[in-house]
């Protein structure tokens, strides 16, 4: 593009507006997976559509510099994606304002802004994103399995940027799509814990049972309350309830297709597309490229993934669809049983289960029938229909979600390359935005 087209735009290398800093080498010796304050951003946190994954977070419990703990609202890049296909090589994200202390690692660049510049930082995030700039770092990345990228490369690209004010348009206009879209994830979180919460409390520690036992004030609804028996039996459950296992209540429709009988924009779904410790999936791809059989599912049903069940991939399918024989289908016998179900599967004290149960060393599964066997304590069916009463509006608020949060990423993602090129004006792109504001 000339820059009479663009107006006052200007030509620019991306080193005149900032600078590429090296994280620090912090010792793997220190490293965990329990959930620590510090956590490190790895090239493994960045989402192919941008921001940070939940699922990827690698944690820090040693010494840490000071010069190297990141401030919200800062940029970093990818360095080095350890992919074939370069997904995130040279991506953008900022450091998300929340509770953690995200620690500058290496293999992740840090964008130091030059003062004089009036870079907008947002804006330098999208303009990360858009194609240009990508196909110039993965065309110019080194290393064969593992791809690299470097300071100077980053900085050598040359570009074309609007006026200061123009940037903060810009980035308001795409960022009130991905604001959106993270404050449905959050929702989503919100929603999913709330659930999770009630289900602990009626199935696991028998609250309103231990509240009467202590004659103390009712905390539900009356007709809910008297749904619960007056004290627990000398085994410990409340009075009535049978101990059962997750196949008195639970299915797997074995719904075995081949590939020749899946239509290519079929939804699909493999592990990779599961994150960890969420009932909400959000990203599927389609069966165009399929090669071996399949299960086929139906939204609403529970996926549970078997292969490595300690990566804790659970939740709920959003579409109707195929996935990954990895990939176990659950379903409740009967709906009043949904809530009950779903929830049991997705808690940690199930997935423990599956998982000392697994076979295979290097790739340990767990199976439906090991599942089914999953012993548990059985309330009345009007209590259970009553908890799926309560949750599967929460549930269906968590998949209009996803649906709403796809559809607007579309739209960034048709916006952000019309924007950063000055082929779409800034008043024009309003038009499409103005009603998610």
């Amino acid at each position: 593009m000339s820059l009479g087209m663009a107006g006052e735009w200007r030509e620019v290398a991306l080193g005149d507006l900032f600078k590429v800093k090296h994280g620090f080498a912090f010792k793997g010796e220190f490293f965990t997976d329990e959930p620590q304050p510090e956590v490190l951003v790895t090239p493994g946190n960045f989402a192919i559509g941008g921001g940070f994954q939940d699922d990827k977070r690698k944690y820090y419990r040693g010494p840490v510099p000071t010069d190297y703990v990141l401030q919200p609202g800062q940029v970093v890049v990818t360095m080095t994606d350890l992919s074939k296909q370069s997904d995130t090589l040279g991506f953008a994200a900022r450091v998300p304002n929340d509770t953690n202390v995200w620690l500058h690692n290496q293999r992740v660049g840090l964008l130091v802004f030059n003062p004089s510049t009036e870079a907008d930082a947002r804006f330098v995030e999208y303009l990360l994103r858009s194609h240009e700039y990508r196909a110039w770092v993965v065309g110019s990345a080194t290393g064969t399995t593992v791809k690299h990228t470097s300071p100077s490369r980053i900085e050598g690209f040359r570009t074309l940027v609007p006026p200061p004010d123009q940037q903060r348009a810009i980035a308001h206009i795409l960022g009130t799509l991905d604001d959106k879209i993270e404050l449905n994830r959050r929702r989503n979180q919100t929603l999913e814990a709330m659930a999770r919460a009630l289900f602990k409390d009626w199935f696991v520690d028998f609250g309103p049972v231990r509240a009467k036992m202590e004659a103390r004030a009712p905390y539900l609804p009356a007709d809910l309350w008297q749904l619960f028996p007056d004290r627990l039996d000398d085994e410990g459950k409340p009075e009535g309830w049978e101990i059962g296992g997750l196949g008195d209540v639970a299915e797997h429709p074995r719904r075995s297709i081949q590939p020749a009988n899946i239509e290519p924009n079929t939804p699909y779904i493999a592990l990779e597309h599961m994150p960890k410790r969420c009932i909400a999936l959000s990203d599927w791809g389609t069966a165009d490229s399929l090669e071996s059989n399949k299960y086929e599912f139906r939204q609403g049903e529970i996926l549970f993934g078997k292969l490595r069940p300690y990566f804790h991939k659970v939740g709920i399918a959003p579409v109707s669809g195929v996935c990954s024989t990895d990939i176990v289908v659950v379903t409740a016998k009967q709906e009043r049983w949904f809530g009950f179900l779903l929830y049991h599967v997705s808690s940690d004290e199930f997935v423990e289960y599956t998982n000392a149960g697994s076979t295979g060393t290097k790739m340990p599964r767990t199976s439906w029938n090991e599942m089914a066997r999953y012993s548990l304590v059985l309330p009345p069916e009007a209590l259970a229909r009553a908890f799926s009463e309560i949750v599967r509006p929460w549930v269906s608020q968590i998949v209009g979600g996803i649906h709403e949060s796809r559809t607007l990423a579309q739209l960034r993602d048709t916006l952000l390359p019309k924007l950063i090129s000055g082929e779409l004006r800034i008043k024009d792109a309003d038009k499409f935005t103005g009603a998610v504001a």
